[in-house]
């Protein structure tokens, strides 16, 4: 006789997921979608390509956050129909496929009960990640392209878009810099729990001695901002620098230079872009990561004036937020939220779902996991 009392489980999944959906309103939801399908319909739309792709943006972004909640609705109902069949046929199968829905279920609502602590000005925007490489020569140089891999991994297993901006090749391995766009709801206020300075511990592949070596990297994240809210830049307050794109160990990609690189006068914040094919697309891809960031920095700069005036100043930006151990031992831990994992092949290879999590519940919590 098949043993399967999960009826307490499946009560609190919708007691949970009752007060989720309370916070996320998908009859709001429902008619915000209306509105924006209607604006997507206007014949004249696409006469303003920049207000259209935002436009479609939006209607795309909403209409993922409904499915996902209509979803879990089904989801639910189904699995306690799925209970009753393997219970009323004694399936041993049947069983074992709804525990596994029910694991599956309850990883989806943990994920969506995260976002709902996402309530930040830019959280649910599109977000533009850079990744540099830090101290450690060439192993820092691979470690920076690892990070790439992994963010870009995370997204393509959500089905996210990634859009790669700019990427710096180093002469011997590795990458300088990459910057990436990643279009998802939510996209910034997830991934802005990956700033910060990372840290890796390994043999290092390119030490002949083969001794174990530490190196760094640097991620940041900021939200893609829409033409509204741009900051103003005078003209006088950039340098516009054109070049040919190059690939791999400075392999020539492109036989014009249609690559370009803004420099801001003031703040010396540097981006380049060589993605796009014409010097002009690169330009107003550029324009518009330079704008986030500088938007961003205002933003930060209101926050830490607010802050030294409530005599509360912290000096954590620039300290280390994770490492990565690969020998003598393998771990992947968060300093901050203080989730770890034995498992770091997973986490380079894209599951990042953990620690974002467990970030987010830190940041909004101040608590660790252990806590």
């Amino acid at each position: 006789m098949i043993n399967l009392d999960i009826s307490a489980e499946i009560a609190q999944l919708r007691s949970t997921f009752a007060h989720i959906r309370d916070v996320l309103n998908p009859e709001a939801l429902a008619a915000s979608i209306q509105e924006l399908e209607q604006e997507a319909s206007a014949p004249d739309l696409w006469d303003d390509p920049e207000n259209a792709q935002a436009v479609t943006s939006r209607l795309s972004h909403a209409q993922a956050d409904l499915k996902r909640i209509t979803g879990i609705e089904q989801r639910l109902d189904d699995l306690e129909v799925l209970v009753e069949m393997a219970v009323e046929a004694d399936d041993a199968d049947t069983a074992a496929e709804a525990e596994r829905e029910l694991a599956g279920v309850t990883k989806t609502i943990a994920d969506l009960e995260v976002q709902t602590l996402l309530d930040g000005e830019f959280d649910p925007r599109p977000a533009v990640i850079t990744i540099r490489a830090g101290a450690g020569g060439v192993d820092a140089a691979d470690f920076a392209e690892m990070l790439l891999r992994m963010y870009s991994r995370w997204a393509e297993q959500h089905g996210y878009a990634i859009n790669v901006l700019d990427t710096s090749y180093a002469e011997q391995a590795g990458i300088k810099s990459a910057t990436i766009e990643v279009d998802s709801p939510y996209a910034f206020g997830t991934l802005s729990i990956e700033a910060g300075t990372h840290r890796l511990v390994r043999m290092s592949p390119f030490n002949s001695a083969g001794s174990r070596e530490t190196s760094f990297a640097a991620v940041e994240v900021v939200p893609l901002i829409e033409t509204t809210e741009q900051v103003d830049i005078p003209d006088n307050d950039i340098r516009v620098d054109v070049y040919r794109s190059s690939g791999p160990g400075g392999q020539s990609v492109n036989t014009t230079d249609s690559a370009v690189r803004i420099t801001h006068l003031p703040t010396g914040i540097v981006v380049s872009c060589q993605n796009e094919k014409s010097q002009i697309q690169n330009k107003a891809a550029a324009m518009r990561v330079l704008q986030s960031r500088l938007l961003l920095q205002r933003r930060e700069e209101e926050e830490a004036q607010k802050k030294e005036l409530a005599g509360n100043i912290t000096a954590s930006w620039g300290d280390q937020m994770r490492s990565y151990v690969l020998a003598p031992y393998k771990m992947v831990k968060d300093l901050r939220s203080g989730y770890e994992t034995s498992n770091p092949d997973r986490v380079f290879d894209g599951d990042l779902d953990e620690f974002i999590n467990a970030g987010i519940r830190w940041r909004k919590t101040g608590h660790k996991v252990s806590e």
